[in-house]
């Protein structure tokens, strides 16, 4: 059996992983779903209406199964992270209980109105759910990042001691929940999750574009499918640039605030200067395929890099190695690369943003076959970074659950063997991998029917077959 406490750390990964696909979904569409119903509203394009209902089958879909799912997180802070839940419960389960009283409550509220009452109320009622709905994903993750981001740099609080137990009292709310940290996170996060959104709608509607002006495919709606690719580079070009520009801040300012990260995200392990960002690092030694900057190593780096990104320009800056902090080193080479994944698709987006740009600037948008390929086979690697992304923020904060106060083998619960949290982690795999391929047959599904009013996507060439003989009646010669 495993251990209760890697047992535990694995299953919260696990159904993180999967749920957080779902908000990601969510959180990226509502800006293109009031953009859809006000155009609806407000144009004679019947695109707009086409748009708006078919994207809102998808935001229906992601918001159920995201629903389901993120339930069960707050559960298992109870099942496996008890001691985590008692010492820090005042101050943690504020954010968790206001996002279910506020913004999920005003999504689920007006998401009926949204998808079901366009024939139903009038137009200003009708674009205020739209807003509403929208507005309620993104206060979800407000409250969702707060106490995440409390974790990370925590703030206006106290430690006593309760019956032998530490407990962490609120003393100052606002130092709180306004901590350094949040901002950064919740830009990061919603710019991602609308540049992967971006990145799906560019994808998908290069799929159909490349197949009715490549390959002459009859498209049905080819104009509907055009528009789709159209706003996903649209909104492809404003995101990544930013979320470039905002990860290199991001960067900078974990470095002044969580040092052991940013040495793992580095794998710095003394404390040195003139540090070179290395695109690639590889242990020549097997015994230190955990390390990727173990000694004797084979890499390509930017001299210099890692202390510029550290310091914000300054490429002789000093960088303080893992071997100086007492606590124990993060899984570093998993840091290590899932940082670098990270980055290298962030300017693979960028590239794809401006390609996309230019030629539709050129006018030669529908007829680049290059670029078609490559929006699709990038459709889904926006919400693949923003895992990425996760994996570097919640495991390079190891061994802290909540840095520098309480590890995370401490916060697991006391009378949890390791049989019990192995048996849940089997069972939540197999769960969560049957609502994953649930949840993928039906987005297929809904991209495969295409948008609402017609019946079939595409209308195959029919086949021609052996000529029928003459049918000859009874009165025939």
């Amino acid at each position: 059996m495993i251990d209760p406490v890697l047992a535990s750390r694995l299953q919260f990964a696990l159904t993180t992983i999967v749920h957080i696909i779902f908000p990601v979904m969510s959180m990226g569409l509502a800006p293109f779903l009031i953009y859809f119903t006000w155009k609806d509203i407000r144009s004679d394009d019947p695109v707009y209406e086409q748009l708006r209902r078919f994207w809102t089958k998808i935001f229906a879909v992601s918001f159920v199964v995201g629903t389901v799912t993120g339930i069960v997180l707050e559960f298992e802070f109870g099942t496996n992270f008890a001691a985590f839940s008692t010492a820090a419960g005042e101050l943690f389960g504020g954010p968790l209980a206001i996002e279910g009283m506020m913004a999920f409550m005003l999504e689920a509220t007006f998401l009926g109105v949204f998808v079901f009452g366009r024939e139903r109320v009038g137009d200003a009622l009708y674009f205020v759910s739209s807003i509403a709905v929208g507005l309620g994903t993104w206060l979800s993750a407000v409250w969702i990042l707060i106490a995440n981001s409390w974790m990370q740099t925590p703030r206006g609080f106290e430690v006593v001691q309760e019956g032998g137990q530490r407990v962490i009292h609120l003393t100052d709310p606002l130092a709180a929940y306004a901590n350094p940290r949040f901002p950064w996170m919740f830009v990061h996060m919603q710019n991602a999750a609308v540049e992967s959104v971006a990145l799906f709608m560019a994808g998908v509607g290069a799929y159909y574009v490349f197949r009715h002006h490549i390959w002459d495919y009859t498209v049905v709606e080819i104009g509907f499918w055009e528009k789709t690719m159209k706003i996903g580079i649209a909104a492809l070009l404003i995101t990544a640039p930013l979320q470039v520009l905002h990860g290199d801040a991001y960067g900078r300012h974990v470095a002044e605030t969580q040092p052991q990260k940013f040495a793992a995200m580095e794998a710095v392990w003394e404390t040195d200067s003139y540090v070179p960002e290395y695109i690639v690092a590889f242990p020549t030694d097997l015994q230190d395929l955990t390390d990727p900057r173990a000694k004797e190593l084979f890499g390509l780096g930017i001299p210099g890099g890692a202390s510029w990104l550290a310091s914000g320009g300054d490429p002789q800056a000093e960088i303080r190695g893992l071997n100086t902090f007492e606590t124990e080193a993060p899984p570093v080479a998993l840091v290590f690369w899932s940082f670098r994944a990270m980055v290298g698709m962030g300017f693979w987006f960028l590239l794809l943003a401006f390609w996309g740009g230019y030629r539709w600037w050129r006018g030669q948008l529908l007829e680049d076959d290059l670029l078609h390929k490559a929006l699709m086979g990038s459709s889904l690697l926006g919400i693949l970074a923003v895992q990425l992304g996760w994996v570097v923020t919640e495991v390079g904060r190891q061994p802290w659950v909540i840095q520098g106060v309480m590890k995370t083998s401490d916060g697991v619960s006391p009378g949890l063997t390791g049989a019990e949290a192995t048996l849940t982690l089997a069972g939540f795999a197999l769960v969560y991998t049957l609502l994953l391929v649930l949840y993928t047959y039906v987005i297929a599904r809904i991209v495969r029917e295409g948008p609402p009013g017609n019946d079939e996507l595409e209308t195959p060439t029919p086949e021609l077959g052996p000529e029928e003989p003459p049918t000859v009646g009874a009165g025939d010669d």
